[in-house]
């Protein structure tokens, strides 16, 4: 079943499931999403929290897209997006997406 999710979203390429409720209803619903591990993500760069960052201005900055911060948990393993900007002097991985390798010795 396709989905209507942007080809940007993180649930773009997740797939979908339909349960049939006992009175014949059926209900699609997102198959879980496994979250892919840093290891497969190619580093562009690395960016150091300052003071007062929010994620979605490091996003739009290195990515183009304040709403592509998922890409930022998924590379750096964290699950809530506050937790990249709480400690300052944190440094971030900037990575391409999932998949797509890097140059090598870059």
């Amino acid at each position: 079943m396709a989905t209507n999710f942007p080809p940007t979203s993180r649930y773009a390429l997740t797939p979908t499931c339909t349960y049939i409720r006992a009175d014949g209803t059926p209900i699609a619903y997102l198959k879980r999403r496994m979250v892919p591990t840093p290891e497969n993500f190619a580093l562009l760069q690395w960016h150091r929290v300052t003071q007062g960052e929010r994620l979605d201005n490091i996003t739009a900055k290195y990515l183009g897209d304040p709403e592509q911060f998922w890409r930022l948990c998924d590379a750096n393993r964290v699950l809530r997006p506050e937790e990249l900007t709480e400690t300052i002097g944190r440094r971030i991985a900037i990575t391409l997406p999932e998949g797509i390798p890097g140059a090598p010795h870059a």
